[in-house]
Parts: C-alpha cells; sequence; structure tokens
C-alpha cells in the first residue's frame, strides 16, 4: 500500500552512524549499518549503527563516571531537566508522531493523540511521583533511604516506542541513576529524537547515553555489562529469559514487561454491545501489537452467538489503510514476517476445527505484505494456540463461559498475567471479581489509564512494576541506616545482648 503523505518528518529520514555517549555524537565502533524500514510502504527510511559490546563499554563507562554527581543532584534540580523534556516533547510532538509512525506504521492518528500524550503523562506523573516520594524516613532507631541504584540499562521494544522510552528513562533519571538506553533496532527513530530533546535541556554529559544496536549484540552486551546495576526490559518472555540469565552472575536487579494474553470478561448483567465493542478497538490498538491487548473475549455461553456476531461487526468498522490518513485505525504490521506468522496462527486455528467470522485477510487493492484485517476467531478449543498464545496481530478470540467460577477459571488459564478487564453493571460486583483474576491490572467498565497506578504482570509476563512510585522504585536501592539511642536503654536487641 502506498502512502499518501509526503510529510514524513525529517528525522525520520536522516541516516545516524553516531551514538550519544558521554553528552557527544561519537561515530559507532563499528561500520555496519543497520536499514530502517517503513512498514507501510517497506522502503528504508534511514541506516543507524549496529552496535555492539564496545559502544555498550564505552556508555556505561560514560553513565558511570557521571553517577556520582547525578545520584547527589538535589532532587528539584533532577526533576528539573524532567520538567524541561516535557515542555520540549509538548512542543515538537507533531515531529514525534510522525517519526513514530514512519518508523512503526502506527496510524498517526494514534500516534499524535494516544502514544505521544500517554509519553508526555508518563513523563508528567513520574515527575509528580517523585515529588511526593518519601526518599527518607525514621523508622525506630533507623534511617531508611531510598538510593540511586546505579547505572541503568534500559531496553526498549519497537511497538511504542516513545511511551516506552517515557516510562522507563524518567523513572531512572528521577531516582538519581544514570542511563544506558538501547532501543529496538526496528524503531531506533524515536529513541534519536530523544537523545537530541534530553541534549537540549542542558542535561549533564554521561547521565543519559543512546546506544542502538541489535539485541544479540548491544542488548545482551548492556545486559551481562559487571557496571550495570538494574536492567529494565520490555520485550517477548524469550528476550526475558535471556536478560535474567546475563544478569543472574552478578546477581543485578532486573525488571521484566514482557506481553500478555489479557481477558475481557463481560459479565451477564453488562452491556453487550458495549462491552464487545470496547473489547475490540482496544485489543486492536496499534494493529493488535501491544502487550496489554484484550485479545480473549469472554462472554456467557447463552449469548455467545450474539457476541460473536457483535465482535464481527466492531471489527468490520475499524478501517484499515494508510497510516499517514487521520482516519485510519489499523495500519500495517511491523513487517510482512509478522503478518505471515498470524496468518499462520489463524490458518492452525481454522484448520482445528475453529471459525474465522471476519478478517485475516489482505486488504482491497493489497497483495500481501505486513497489511491484515482485523479478525475475529469463534468455535476455539480452549488450549488451542490463538486462544494461549501471545499472537501480537489484530487477532480477537472469543470464548464462552457457564459461570463466573468458569470465567475466572479460563481467563487465569494462560502462563500470562498482565491485563484484562471486567464487564458489569454492579461495579461492586465487577471489582471482586476483577480481584480474583491472576493479572497486574484489570480496568473496569473501560475505565481510563491511570498513569500514577503500578503496570506490570504476574507470571510470564514478568517482574516488577513501571509508573508512579513503583516505577521509580524499580531503580532504587533501600538502605537502613541504625542510629544509637537517644534515651536510657537501647532501643531494640542488639548482637552483644542477644548473645548473652
Amino acid at each position: 500500500m502506498e502512502s499518501t503523505s509526503a510529510a514524513i518528518p525529517a528525522a525520520a529520514r536522516r541516516s545516524r552512524s553516531v551514538q550519544w555517549i558521554d553528552g557527544d555524537w561519537r561515530p559507532a565502533r563499528s561500520d555496519e549499518a543497520v536499514p530502517v524500514v517503513d512498514p507501510a510502504t517497506g522502503r528504508t527510511l534511514a541506516e543507524v549503527p549496529a552496535g555492539g559490546p564496545e559502544d555498550v563499554d564505552a556508555a556505561v563507562a560514560a553513565a558511570g563516571r557521571a553517577f556520582p554527581a547525578w545520584s547527589d543532584t538535589p532532587l528539584e534540580e533532577r526533576l528539573g531537566y524532567l520538567d524541561r523534556l516535557a515542555e520540549l516533547l509538548e512542543k515538537h510532538a507533531d515531529t514525534v508522531a510522525g517519526v513514530l509512525t514512519a518508523e512503526t506504521g502506527m496510524p498517526v492518528g494514534l500516534a499524535r493523540h494516544a502514544q505521544v500524550p500517554f509519553g508526555l503523562e508518563a513523563l508528567r506523573s513520574c515527575a509528580e511521583a517523585a515529588r511526593e516520594h518519601v526518599w527518607q524516613q525514621r523508622i525506630g532507631n533507623s534511617l531508611v533511604r531510598s538510593e540511586a541504584a546505579g547505572v541503568a540499562g534500559c531496553v526498549t521494544p519497537w511497538n511504542a516506542p516513545v511511551a516506552l522510552n517515557l516510562q522507563k528513562v524518567p523513572a531512572a533519571l528521577a531516582a538519581g541513576c544514570t542511563v544506558v538506553l538501547k532501543p529496538s533496532e526496528l524503531a531506533p527513530l524515536s529513541g534519536y529524537l530523544l537523545a537530541e530533546l534530553l541534549a537540549e535541556t542542558g542535561l549533564p554529559p554521561g547521565v543519559f547515553n543512546l546506544v542502538c544496536g541489535r539485541g544479540p549484540q548491544a542488548g545482551e552486551a548492556l545486559a551481562a555489562h559487571p557496571e550495570v546495576a538494574v536492567v529494565s526490559l520490555t520485550g517477548s518472555i524469550r528476550s526475558g529469559r535471556r536478560v535474567s540469565e546475563l544478569a543472574a552472575p552478578r546477581a543485578a536487579r532486573v525488571n521484566l514487561e514482557l506481553g500478555g494474553k489479557s481477558a475481557s470478561l463481560v459479565l451477564p448483567d453488562a452491556d453487550l454491545g458495549a462491552a464487545v465493542t470496547a473489547t475490540v478497538q482496544q485489543a486492536n490498538f496499534n494493529t493488535g501489537q501491544v502487550c496489554f491487548a484484550w485479545s480473549r473475549l469472554l462472554v456467557p455461553a447463552a449469548r455467545y452467538d450474539e457476541a460473536v456476531a457483535l465482535a464481527a461487526a466492531a471489527a468490520g468498522t475499524l478501517r484499515v489503510g494508510d497510516p499517514w490518513d487521520p482516519a485510519t485505525r489499523i495500519g500495517p504490521l511491523i513487517h510482512p514476517e509478522a503478518a505471515a506468522r498470524v496468518r499462520g496462527i489463524l490458518d492452525e486455528a481454522v484448520a482445528g476445527g475453529a471459525t474465522l467470522v471476519t478478517g485475516g485477510e489482505a486488504p482491497a487493492g493489497v497483495a500481501g505484505g505486513g497489511w491484515l484485517t482485523p479478525a475475529v476467531l469463534a468455535g476455539l478449543p480452549e488450549r488451542a494456540r490463538a486462544v494461549v498464545e501471545e499472537v501480537f496481530g489484530p487477532v480477537v478470540v472469543v470464548l464462552p463461559y457457564r459461570d463466573e467460577d468458569d470465567a475466572v477459571r479460563i481467563a487465569n488459564d494462560t502462563c500470562y498475567g498482565l491485563s484484562g478487564a471486567v464487564w458489569s453493571k454492579d461495579v461492586a460486583h465487577a471489582t471482586a471479581l476483577a480481584t480474583r483474576l491472576r493479572t497486574g491490572r484489570v480496568d473496569v467498565n473501560g475505565a481510563p489509564f491511570n498513569m500514577r497506578a503500578p503496570f506490570g504482570g504476574y507470571k510470564s509476563s514478568g517482574n516488577g512494576r513501571e509508573l508512579g512510585a513503583w516505577g521509580l522504585a524499580a531503580f532504587s536501592e533501600t538502605k537502613a541506616i541504625q542510629l544509637p539511642p537517644t534515651g536510657d536503654g537501647p532501643a531494640g536487641l542488639t548482637l552483644s545482648s542477644a548473645a548473652g
């Protein structure tokens, strides 16, 4: 499909051969380049370095040198840089959204009015949480402090790089950590733009560093680096396992957000039409390429056929097309191989007896490639691949349940536990049911996303949390300083008294 826009920002067309290290653009140690491809056209937008261990070593060394002064910088001074970054991000919002659309294929309306505001809110709520956070408190005869963990390695994926970069980097900086960011080589241009904006804030050299490269080279070197205290990764289960392996020998802290297979559970008293429509729309955000997609729709068995029809109708209203058209809701998948993988899962489901009610095809006028229309699957066994695996594409599976216990069982019958939804006219009852779901976040009746609440998952969806006070804690260590008693006697047991 040809793009109808000639307004791809210059920032998305500019090749780079440098990494941002120690407050300057430094030539990459390797001459090898990685192409950044426009998912909508298959054309190369730009080239970036295929960085490796030498680039990572230089970036971590710079971050290590900057850490003592940065962690000792007063909190308000650190947050002043984040406030300035928010101003610059808002000023350049159209450019940021354009870069995001160019490198990921996310429809420009979603990029401008969802992803950039999401990133801005993550940034601002981080500064707000840092100002409210109790960094030091007295507990008995102990002074308990939250202190910066050290150099933080942040590894982010391609699907929502603006928002995810801004979930990790500001929290690390606010906590007093210095940062090395390794963006996905499929969508690194947002990372370069972030480096440029942070440089404009006047951030001291070495506090933020950017290394672009492939995961097995740059990403693994960062995770394994002996001077990296915290590794924060958003990615696949496979990537999370590998990062954990690399960090384990030095017992480094690892925070992982690894995807989901979330259930949207519609109770019998809910408005079925509204719940189904909202579920299909949410599950297809960014062409279904989001970790928190409600890709399993659970409905009462007695209304199953009605729900399937409603889901198909809702999917049919989502316009597929040129991501530069503001009316487009569904853009291309990240590359043709991703579309082929999703199509393979659909074909396997149909071969197993499921019904492909709608979608799963290239839109009219397009010969394959990375494009698929939103799909709805019905009649699947509970353990079918499409039911239990993260498809990461525009696919909703509709499943029937007998009663509430059965619904909870089905919702929890997955290795994931990131997100979910419950729909009911009785909010108190829906909330009680939400407590039974083994997942890190549950929305009741389509409640808005709260950027100050923790985000993260149970089970194979990862460990640790991002956003709010929990995002700060991910990059902090806790220290207890035991103070001598001030009264006539000891405040508690001492080793000598305990020894008798």
